[in-house]
């Protein structure tokens, strides 16, 4: 079972260098090349990182499983939420767990996790994005009580795709 960690200012190569690694495991072979490198060259960056890590209405926690990261979190509050910016809502804006640690429920954990900040701050609901593409991901989240609410555009590079809004009341 992995500890679940707040990501600190210090994390901030680890985070950068993994969340790329997941980011391209999961979309490289879904996506042009060319779109893959438009938008990381943009998002995979230590400024971005630092300024996404200083901003008090985010929070990253990584899954440490056998002393490394094996996942990590992503939440947004209040003005950082990338779509609803609901004082009363949690957004979970990304959850990725590396491809070799699948199975072992850390996605899971790390939903249960954030759930669980959701509740204690006595908020009504968690709300997510997920590329209308990505059928391992809606299944888990319908699966954990989400339903579709809405969707946005997403641009990869110069791909416009779609992301299915899903929440959860609470």
């Amino acid at each position: 079972m992995p500890t679940i960690k707040k990501v600190e200012i210090t994390d901030v190569d680890t985070l950068l260098s993994f969340s790329k690694k997941t980011f391209y495991e999961f979309f490289d072979h879904l996506n042009e090349p060319a779109n893959m490198e438009a938008y990381s060259s943009v998002a995979f960056t230590v400024q971005n990182m630092l300024d996404q890590l200083n901003n008090p209405d985010s929070e990253f926690y990584f899954a440490i499983l056998d002393g490394e990261v094996a996942g990590y979190l992503k939440l947004n509050f209040n003005e950082a939420q990338t779509e609803y910016k609901d004082k009363n809502a949690l957004e979970v804006e990304r959850i990725y767990v590396s491809g070799e640690h699948h199975g072992k429920k850390i996605g899971k954990q790390l939903l249960d996790f954030a759930i669980a900040i959701a509740k204690n701050k006595q908020f009504d609901y968690v709300w997510l994005g997920v590329w209308e593409d990505n059928n391992n991901a809606l299944g888990f989240y319908k699966h954990n009580g989400f339903e579709v609410c809405g969707n946005h555009e997403f641009l990869l590079g110069d791909d416009r795709q779609t992301d299915l809004l899903m929440k959860k009341n609470l």
